[in-house]
């Protein structure tokens, strides 16, 4: 299994709570703590407060868990398998706790009709391509607006 840029992900969930004056707790995958751990070391350098951004390491089931779940956490912010996702959503339901997931990857480049072609497909490449395909937010679909198909097509004919 991969993890894909684990302290990005983790300083995308912690940074607005902290911006927002908040605690935070961040729970890393198991199989890609040590990074998250080195952000603590660095906000503990720069002098953020004791409490406020809390790691806490472990399991899904026996740490990440009972934290979705427990009633002192006010909001859930999430990156990982739909499975777990689900888990996640249904848990925070039963207190009508916000949450935001993103689930999967699978990342679309999204073509509208005043596209620069050129552009569009030299970044299409790059983000699908830029780590060897290796990466959740690649641009390995595309969604093309209709007249930009019908326009490479009347070119080819």
């Amino acid at each position: 299994m991969c993890w894909n840029y684990p302290l990005l992900m983790g300083a995308w969930k912690v940074a607005p709570a902290l911006a927002a004056g908040c605690t935070a707790i961040l729970k890393p995958s198991e199989l890609a703590s040590v990074t998250c751990l080195e952000l603590a070391d660095v906000c503990r350098e720069v002098g953020l407060p004791p409490g406020v951004l809390n790691i806490l390491t472990g399991f899904g089931t026996e740490a990440g868990a009972p934290l979705a779940s427990h009633p002192h956490v006010d909001k859930v912010a999430f990156t990982g398998s739909s499975a777990t996702g689900s888990k996640i959503m249904a848990s925070a339901a039963q207190m009508i706790k916000p949450v935001s997931m993103e689930l999967g990857g699978k990342s679309p480049i999204i073509v509208f009709e005043d596209v620069d072609l050129d552009k569009a497909a030299e970044w299409t490449l790059f983000g699908c391509f830029w780590t060897n395909g290796q990466i959740c937010s690649a641009t390995s679909r595309l969604l093309v607006h209709v007249s930009v198909i019908l326009s490479v097509l009347n070119t080819y004919q």
